[in-house]
């Protein structure tokens, strides 16, 4: 399982809208990658939750598995449309 699709399905089970949960991946260089989390606007008080513990924990989680995947370094910035 790649980041992107780890990423989706951890997302998408905490939301209310799962099916409207969009990863998408970006390179910055060769080790640094950015993961843009795409959530429907009535989901992101879950998905940021009270002063941005759940968002915390999303990235921790996400980080914990690009090192166990060996990868360098991982930014993540959750948006919603």
């Amino acid at each position: 399982m790649d980041i992107v699709l780890f990423t989706e399905n951890l997302v998408k089970s905490i939301t209310r809208e799962p099916d409207l949960v969009k990863v998408e991946k970006f390179t910055e260089n060769e080790n640094d990658i950015i993961l843009e989390i795409m959530v429907h606007e009535s989901d992101m008080g879950v998905v940021i939750g009270k002063n941005g513990k759940m968002a915390t924990s999303i990235r921790t989680i996400v980080q914990a598995y690009a090192h166990l995947n060996n990868i360098e370094k991982v930014k993540i910035n959750i948006n919603s449309f």
